[in-house]
């Protein structure tokens, strides 16, 4: 019987030319996908805004539509969705201020993630997944995130927060971040008592469509092995090419936890080098969902 591929050994298959095409950021790929996701956020939110009919209808789907720029935010603390590292920092800013998290924490945050994925120094297991169907409603409901990047917040504007994966060079940054999104937030507040377009654009979509963003993202390691190969310990969904735009192709997830320098244009390429190895995978979030809760009777 052959022996399993680990992700270091098929990372030692790559060609330096292959590493060179896979690893390329492309000056157009990413602003194009901006363009058409900052776009639809836009659009969505002057219909919201203009009362158009039905316009009631469209605040989850716009929610949904700025949550996943989580998605792209991730990606910029890589430096791989822009050919300018200027730009990636630029856009990972306004998205982790648009969903309460903080890009100058985050970066370092995800970082350990990815040196430690579901080993002991990861910071996510730091929040277990939900282990029953109840835990499973809480954490889907968004409402421990939220209670989360606000304690976050409050502790890095204060100096309080210092988790090990976060510099002493880089805590001065996070924690004047920190303090500018808690004014930005109590500025978007205020402006209620002015006008409610805040709270229709932005506020109430947010609240809405972070559930889906919690089923999305628990399907990336959800009851994966705490084992140090990445071909075990995270999960390739296989999804539509709608969910794929919104997620910046990140449920090839597996693949880019295998080669992270690789940009989210060139993921599906890399796919179609590692697909004959995956271990891990779903047919699709929903088939996820129902096999993560089967398993918590």
């Amino acid at each position: 019987m052959n022996t399993p591929l680990t992700h270091a050994a098929f990372l030692k298959t790559l060609t330096p030319e292959a590493r060179a095409a896979l690893t390329a950021r492309s000056p157009r790929a990413g602003l194009g996908h901006l363009v058409a996701h900052g776009g639809a956020i836009l659009l969505l939110g002057g219909l919201i805004a203009a009362g158009v009919p039905g316009w009631w209808a469209l605040l989850p789907v716009q929610g949904v539509l700025i949550v996943f720029l989580f998605t792209l935010e991730h990606e910029c603390t890589h430096k791989t969705p822009f050919a300018s590292d200027r730009l990636c920092d630029t856009v990972g800013t306004v998205c982790g201020a648009l969903i309460l998290n903080p890009f100058q924490w985050f970066r370092y945050f995800h970082l350990a993630h990815h040196r430690f994925t579901n080993q002991p120094g990861d910071p996510e297991l730091a929040f277990p997944k939900p282990e029953t169907r109840a835990q499973w409603l809480w954490h889907v409901s968004g409402v421990p995130l939220w209670i989360g990047s606000l304690r976050l917040l409050g502790r890095l504007a204060m100096g309080a927060e210092r988790p090990s994966y976060l510099p002493d060079r880089a805590r001065p940054r996070a924690e004047r971040e920190a303090r500018l999104l808690l004014l930005l937030y109590a500025l978007a507040l205020l402006s209620l008592l002015w006008s409610p377009v805040v709270f229709w654009v932005w506020l109430l979509p947010v609240l809405l469509g972070q559930p889906f963003l919690r089923l999305y993202l628990l399907a990336e390691h959800g009851d994966c092995p705490q084992v140090a190969d990445m071909f075990d310990n995270t999960r390739t969904t296989f999804t539509n090419r709608l969910i794929r735009f919104l997620a910046w192709n990140m449920p090839y997830h597996v693949e880019h936890h295998v080669y992270p320098a690789v940009p989210f244009d060139k993921l599906p390429a890399l796919h179609a080098r590692i697909k004959d190895h995956l271990r891990v995978t779903a047919p699709g979030y929903a088939a996820f969902s129902r096999a993560y809760l089967a398993r918590r009777r």
